[in-house]
């Protein structure tokens, strides 16, 4: 499986693995909220020889973030010519997107620290997933991750 809730933990999560290579990946994890207007959580990239996490990427509950992003992906599952990307309103997530030819999609994750200030850092992997029905679940995983009611609220 290119990607599954996993709740091995007691804490929900989204893991994305590389359909090509299953040691690279994206996990959503460690998701809370302070208000009913936003959600906060980590997003953690592995590859060979790296690891990454930031912290308090905040989801706006306006309609118009990373799910919406993905559905229309998924949506356009027989393909496209540009890349697509979306980005959080602090630019600390974001996600670009190619087609394929033999129906797969190419997500690049990339994670910034401070992407305000001077001194950050950032990191970024790639994740291929098939179009269609592979794409519609990752979507489908993180808008429940999303809207799921905060495990231990405020933190």
């Amino acid at each position: 499986m290119v990607y599954a809730r996993d709740d091995t933990d007691d804490e929900p999560s989204v893991t994305v693995r590389c359909q090509d290579n299953s040691s690279v990946g994206v996990t959503f994890r460690d998701r809370f909220s302070l208000d009913a207007d936003s959600v906060h959580y980590a997003v953690e990239l592995w590859a060979p020889g790296l690891t990454a996490r930031v912290d308090e990427v905040v989801a706006w509950n306006r309609g118009s973030g990373l799910v919406p992003f993905l559905e229309g992906l998924a949506a356009d599952y027989r393909g496209w010519d540009e890349e697509r990307s979306w980005q959080s309103d602090d630019r600390d997530l974001a996600v670009s997107a190619v087609f394929r030819s033999g129906g797969y999609v190419g997500l690049s994750w990339a994670i910034r620290s401070w992407p305000k200030r001077a001194g950050g850092w950032s990191a970024s992997v790639t994740t291929w997933v098939e179009a269609g029905e592979q794409l519609a679940s990752l979507a489908a995983e993180i808008r429940h991750f999303l809207l799921m009611r905060a495990v231990h609220e405020g933190g």
